[in-house]
């Protein structure tokens, strides 16, 4: 795979008030430029481009994903060599630095999602118009997105409220200490549950559960079980999500936005890119990047081998749960029986991310790799009944709704009731983490599930305590403030 460097510095990315239009959805519109951002947030119609842009670059996190499974125990790097892509290779072996262009790309890109978020929140009392109230609720829910990515990939990070950050911010304002970041995305989401409608007017709109659920996730990063588990169970007895029958249905093209969908990603062929601006791209470039190196065969594309489940993953799961091979595509078994052929990269394990794989037939415009149309699940309904059981038990409130919850996930996993879980306590527990695991393997949630649970340093190796569980600040960041921030411990 070609060495990509992306030029542009988080100094650009938060004075950055260019609107970039995204598709697949509500937001499939021409891009539109404000020369003049002072002199914008005129019209309804302001606002609504302001927004589109916003959402936008829930398009770039893409990157989060692939390195949420990559740090952890449930992948390696893989690539085409120990030279291809770095930054990937340094966080599977735990050797990361603030050098590291793949965690500058998460900063950068994240905090440009909250600048365009504060673009629009500064700006918020100029204009009225009947249903505003909605669009200010949606800007917040992607600001609260935005800063839960940052605070749990990077700790402490620097706030400033309604405005944009400026270049000499750096210098004067302060990493906020990770409580306060949270109490900003707690507010932001309370504001987003009050104001949102409870069914997304288009496609990909934020929503009110989708609110109430990354809310609950925030709690239980928190440890606030009693005010997670009283969100999260608003979510299931709201009655507007369920989960699909057929696990494999949620990952292909036409189980996008279904009843199990909280909140998802979308991405189109609408647009591509090329290595030089990744972040370019109206498509899902994490897609390509777990794709099947040299692949010939039916139903996937070729990709770069990257983000490869370990053995130790695919043997984790019990006999009979029909996650398995939904999630993990055993290629050896696989070619053998259709006659495919494969090439063979670095750290070839023989296992393949299937949940987020290219398919064949996908329409991509420009680099068929960078393009790939397949939504990002960012919330489904599981994740918001395993966190529900999950504070139902962490907090010593109802043992017996978590193992309900919990056994429903586990009900469809199997297909019977003969796989239900009655442990209690810590047992239950044990239980519930294991089955995100199953759940959620290759969505980029396995790495922080460890953190917060503190139980990393026992799964993952290279994992060192006090300096792991979170991420070294960018280098230049570190150099622009000046000595207003001080560098991550230990790093």
């Amino acid at each position: 795979m070609k060495k990509y460097i992306i030029k542009s510095s988080v100094t650009l990315f938060l004075l950055s008030v260019i609107l970039i239009s995204c598709t697949d959805s509500f937001v499939d519109r021409e891009p539109v430029y404000s020369i003049d951002s002072e002199n914008y947030f005129n019209s309804e119609e302001d606002y609504n481009k302001a927004l589109i842009a916003a959402y936008d670059l829930l398009q770039s996190s893409y990157v989060n994903v692939l390195l949420g499974e990559i740090a952890s125990d449930n992948t390696v790097s893989g690539g085409e060599s120990a030279n291809d892509v770095i930054g990937f290779q340094q966080i599977d072996e735990m050797i990361h630095n603030p050098v590291n262009s793949n965690l500058k790309d998460i900063w950068n890109w994240m905090f440009a999602g909250v600048n365009r978020a504060n673009y629009i929140l500064e700006f918020k009392d100029k204009t009225d118009f009947e249903g505003k109230e909605q669009v200010i609720a949606e800007a917040r829910f992607l600001r609260a997105y935005y800063h839960f990515e940052l605070v749990k990939w990077f700790g402490p990070i620097p706030l400033k409220g309604d405005a944009r950050f400026k270049l000499g911010d750096e210098k004067t304002i302060p990493r906020s200490p990770v409580a306060d970041v949270y109490a900003v995305i707690e507010s932001d989401l309370i504001y987003a549950i009050n104001n949102l409608n409870e069914v997304a007017s288009e496609t990909g709109r934020a929503t009110k559960g989708a609110a109430q659920a990354l809310l609950g996730k925030a709690y239980l990063y928190q440890n606030k079980f009693v005010d997670a588990a009283n969100v999260l169970e608003d979510v299931i007895e709201s009655g507007n999500y369920s989960l699909v029958s057929n696990y494999n249905s949620i990952f292909e093209n036409a189980g996008e936005n279904g009843p199990e969908s909280v909140f998802e990603v979308q991405y189109s062929d609408a647009e591509g890119a090329g290595f030089g601006c990744l972040q370019c791209s109206e498509g899902n470039v994490a897609v390509g990047f777990n794709g099947i190196r040299n692949y010939n065969g039916p139903l996937f594309d070729s990709g770069f081998s990257f983000n490869l489940p370990t053995q130790a993953a695919y043997d984790a799961f019990e006999i009979g749960d029909n996650r398995r091979d939904v999630a993990i595509l055993d290629i050896e078994a696989w070619a053998l029986a259709t006659g495919a052929t494969f090439g063979v990269g670095y750290k070839h394990t023989g296992f393949y991310n299937r949940k987020y794989l290219p398919r064949d037939g996908d329409a991509n415009l420009g680099d068929q790799n960078l393009t790939n149309p397949n939504n990002y699940r960012a919330i489904r309904y599981a994740d918001v009944l395993l966190m529900a059981a999950e504070a139902f038990n962490r907090g010593g409130i109802d043992d017996g709704k978590a193992r309900t919850y919990l056994n429903e996930v586990r009900r469809r996993a199997f297909g019977d009731l003969n796989h239900d879980i009655a442990a209690s306590g810590a047992a239950l527990t044990d239980f519930i983490l294991a089955e995100r695991r199953y759940e959620f393997i290759g969505e980029g949630h396995r790495f922080f599930d460890l953190v917060r649970t503190n139980r990393a340093a026992a799964a993952i190796t290279g994992f060192t305590p006090n300096k792991h569980e979170v991420f070294p600040i960018p280098f230049e960041e570190i150099q622009f403030s000046n000595g207003n921030w001080q560098q991550n411990n230990n790093y």
